[in-house]
């Protein structure tokens, strides 16, 4: 008899990963992160096709969390950037994992890429 339980009779730790981050534009936010903090204008303009409305949505999700930080800073007009937390930064060996398959299954060059530094 197995010491631990099958996934499939309790919450699948790869499952909760997936659904943190598996959709387009929060793993596209954690990339972007990684170069250092990031103005809400500086992610719109990191990522061509994402919406306020989305972005606000993600920064939320992701710092609701534990993988982003954001911080406001008492100025006019109001001043707010985003970071990673320490959990956040744990996430990067899987990144740099898909970065390193993704460049090898487009058989291409290797782009300049903050994950794999």
């Amino acid at each position: 008899m197995r010491e631990t339980e099958p996934c499939r009779d309790i919450q699948c730790p790869i499952q909760f990963v997936v659904d943190l981050i598996g959709n387009k534009w929060a793993i596209l936010l954690l990339r972007e992160l990684f170069t250092g903090d990031r103005r809400t204008h500086e992610l719109l303009e990191a990522l061509p096709g994402i919406s306020t409305k989305i972005l606000t949505q993600r920064l939320r999700e992701l710092e609701r969390h534990g993988l982003v930080e954001r911080r406001v800073y008492a100025e006019v007009p109001p001043h707010v950037e985003y970071s990673l937390t320490t959990k956040g930064r744990q996430i990067q060996p899987v990144m740099a994992a898909l970065h390193q398959v993704g460049s090898q299954w487009l058989n291409q060059e290797t782009c300049v890429c903050p994950l794999t530094k």
